[in-house]
């Protein structure tokens, strides 16, 4: 009789640990939510609008902030220009992130390009060339792949297309993009100044595949006094892992002619 009575004990002590860890789980699920601070800034080659260094001021802003990711562009890397420093190697001294630089050409015995910066461990990276023509600057898709607390993996992509007025060469560039990310399964995160507007034809191709935080409220990014244009973006897919939390364009004037822009997504769980 003892060993009868004991039985339905154990199943109902089971049970009831299977419910508490299963509830549990979808408490911290419920209460934890996966989010993701994000900012992106053109600094112009590492000088303020004064033609000073711009680099303390870029830091205060990535500080005040405390993005987990960041993308840059107009980064130089030891060239004569920014004599000899390392611009990614001196934020990530002066953020305490991890950072990693993109070249898109040489320039003034140095290189050029795009840096990302982020608080998280970086699992892969590739600097992806962009199509250019032969008269113009050469470009990068910057990308790192990172492991979340969560443990899931996203993908984080810091870019600079072409300045021209003739947006030949950003319509090549946005497709290239859209060719490079088209079949990726992990979600994805764009930033970076796309040198292109609302409703023009780079940002049109873009958008098919792509949705850009403050897609309803889209506020202007230059130039950083008196910002009349909205160039600067973060852009994610696919469209239903996201949800942005918040949006804002900072008002600074005098560290690049760009304003910088700063996003919180929250990833929403898989199917």
């Amino acid at each position: 009789m003892k060993n009868l009575s004991i039985a339905p004990r154990i199943v109902l002590i089971i049970v009831l640990i299977f419910c508490i860890c299963a509830g549990g789980c979808a408490g911290v699920k419920r209460s934890s939510p996966c989010r993701i601070s994000v900012l992106t800034y053109n600094i112009y080659h590492g000088a303020d609008a004064n033609g000073n260094s711009n680099l303390d001021a870029v830091a205060g802003i990535i500080n005040s902030l405390k993005p987990d990711l960041v993308a840059l562009q107009e980064v130089d890397n030891k060239t004569t220009r920014a004599k000899g420093l390392d611009l990614t190697a001196e934020l990530n001294e002066r953020t305490g992130m991890q950072g990693i630089f993109g070249k898109a050409m040489d320039y003034a015995g140095g290189g050029y390009g795009e840096a990302v910066l982020t608080r998280h461990p970086i699992i892969y990276t590739k600097n992806n060339p962009l199509p250019h023509t032969s008269n113009a600057e050469p470009r990068a898709a910057l990308e790192i792949h990172i492991e979340m607390p969560t443990k899931e993996r996203i993908v984080f992509v810091g870019t600079h297309l072409d300045h021209q007025r003739d947006q030949n060469n950003r319509m090549q560039q946005a497709s290239r993009i859209e060719e490079l990310y088209l079949d990726y399964d992990l979600p994805i995160i764009l930033a970076g100044d796309l040198n292109a507007a609302l409703g023009s034809d780079p940002i049109n191709l873009l958008s098919k595949e792509w949705s850009y935080a403050a897609q309803d409220d889209p506020q202007p990014t230059m130039p950083s006094v008196k910002p009349r244009r909205k160039i600067d973006y973060i852009m994610y897919k696919p469209k239903d892992r996201w949800k942005v939390i918040e949006v804002r364009v900072i008002d600074e004037k005098v560290a690049s002619d760009h304003c910088p822009v700063f996003a919180v997504l929250e990833l929403l769980p898989n199917g």
